[in-house]
């Protein structure tokens, strides 16, 4: 190719790259806004449609190879595909049939998304890579804010989606009331999100993947002080969620990240932010003690009605195991089996663990641990890669090695959390894994 014609094929080449770097980011940063959706023949979320658009777009301007990561999502792909075709024999009636094409849908969209972030965030670089995840981060840091501000609202008697989401939307939706103690309700804020617990889940994956980065960050480094900020204020979010299945999936992670970064239990970068919020908590708890000591009793207690619906799905299993042990009752059919049951419709297992087994079976349970296993073999291979870079005396080494640390971290309490939640399921849980797929990909070419 002559310099002449290379200067006209990048030139060619910026327009559609401009337009799938602002997709991608749209992607990544509203992959959390659940309740931005239209009903047009189901539930559509912008999500779907910025998703829909970037696969397109991919499609039509991205031409450049796809990396071995891509190849293998793609086989794992073809494997659940496999696994829940084959489970469509076991669907009896028009209404499973219907929640197994809608779920089908979400499985396509989900893992060709994933392909195709994979793909781009590898071919783009590490420039892009640490833009992506910054965005990425700032959807979660939104939807925080958003629920801080609902929850200030709800307390003056105003419905913030009311005013803000209905006129988007056309729907209705409103802030979680707990229940009230002398009269005064009891308020968890649920954001952009579809429930606190989901926010909560939700919130360890950037207080998980960031911590480590923020604490090997030089001392006087210009982000140091504003992750810690960050990071706190995240941390506060999740505790007003009052949501266990958060802080199951928050404590399993700190317990992975306290190996590798114990020599950081007792120095000022850790203490300095984790003083000030239990100083914040404190004073706040202090002043409406009764409330807060009535709340938190409320939560800790484990024979309440919350707790026994959320171990009472798993006495599906064996019920569904013995019926069809291999392939479950079908892809998205829980609810159906579970109105069959009980009378109740539209109602979720409240575990992505019982779903995956009642849905897809022992098959399927195998397939999905296959799958993690990869993504955790991955987050070790960038773990080397971090030392190696470490050991080269490469001062990229000293992000690699915390963000791969983190992202463990993340997806160790995200598969913990689900095992009393369902959020593996949602788009942020596939943008996130793009981001672990990458990270080894994007950075071994540093080396």
């Amino acid at each position: 190719m002559t310099a002449a014609a290379a200067a006209v094929s990048r030139a060619r080449a910026v327009p559609s790259t401009r337009v799938l770097d602002s997709l991608l980011l749209a992607v990544v940063f509203t992959t959390t806004f659940e309740k931005v959706h239209w009903n047009f023949g189901g539930q559509v979320g912008i999500s779907d449609v910025l998703t829909v658009l970037f696969l397109v777009a991919f499609v039509l301007m991205e031409h450049r190879p796809l990396p071995r990561s891509s190849a293998l999502v793609l086989g794992f792909f073809a494997a659940f595909l496999l696994v829940y075709l084959l489970g469509f024999f076991d669907i009896a009636t028009q209404q499973g049939l219907d929640q197994f094409v809608k779920g089908m849908a979400k499985l396509v969209v989900h893992f060709l998304f994933l392909v195709a972030a994979v793909g781009y965030l590898a071919c783009r670089g590490r420039g892009f890579f640490w833009r992506a995840l910054t965005w990425f981060t700032a959807g979660f840091v939104a939807n925080a804010v958003y629920g801080i501000l609902q929850l200030v609202a709800a307390r003056g008697g105003v419905n913030l989606d009311h005013v803000v989401l209905s006129p988007l939307t056309g729907g209705a939706s409103s802030i979680n009331i707990y229940g009230a103690v002398n009269g005064q309700s009891i308020y968890r804020p649920n954001a952009l999100t579809g429930d606190p617990n989901h926010l909560a889940v939700m919130l360890d994956v950037p207080l998980l993947v960031l911590t480590p980065v923020y604490l090997r960050l030089e001392r006087g480094h210009r982000l140091k002080w504003r992750l810690a900020a960050l990071l706190a204020f995240l941390l506060l979010v999740l505790f007003s969620t009052l949501s266990r299945s958060g802080l199951l999936g928050l404590g399993v992670g700190v317990l992975i990240l306290a190996l590798p970064y114990r020599h950081f239990a007792r120095t000022r970068a850790l203490l300095a932010p984790l003083g000030v919020l239990a100083l914040v908590l404190a004073v706040v708890v202090a002043t409406r003690w009764h409330y807060f000591s009535t709340v938190i009793h409320s939560r800790i207690q484990t024979g309440g009605r919350s707790t026994s619906l959320h171990f009472a799905v798993y006495d599906f299993i064996p019920q569904v195991l013995h019926m069809h042990p291999l392939l479950g009752l079908g892809l998205n059919n829980f609810s159906v089996y579970y109105e069959f049951i009980t009378g109740k419709t539209n109602w979720g297992p409240h575990s992505f663990w019982v779903a995956v087994v009642v849905e897809s079976g022992l098959v399927g349970l195998l397939a999905w641990m296959v799958f993690l296993r990869y993504l955790f073999m991955r987050l070790k291979a960038a773990r080397w890669l971090g030392r190696a870079l470490d050991a080269a005396h490469d001062s990229t080494g000293a992000r690699v090695r915390p963000l791969a640390w983190g992202m463990t971290a993340a997806l160790a309490g995200t598969i913990a959390s689900n095992f009393f939640y369902l959020t593996m399921q949602f788009y942020y849980f596939y943008v996130f894994a793009a981001f672990v797929l990458a990270l080894p990909v994007v950075f071994a070419r540093r080396r």
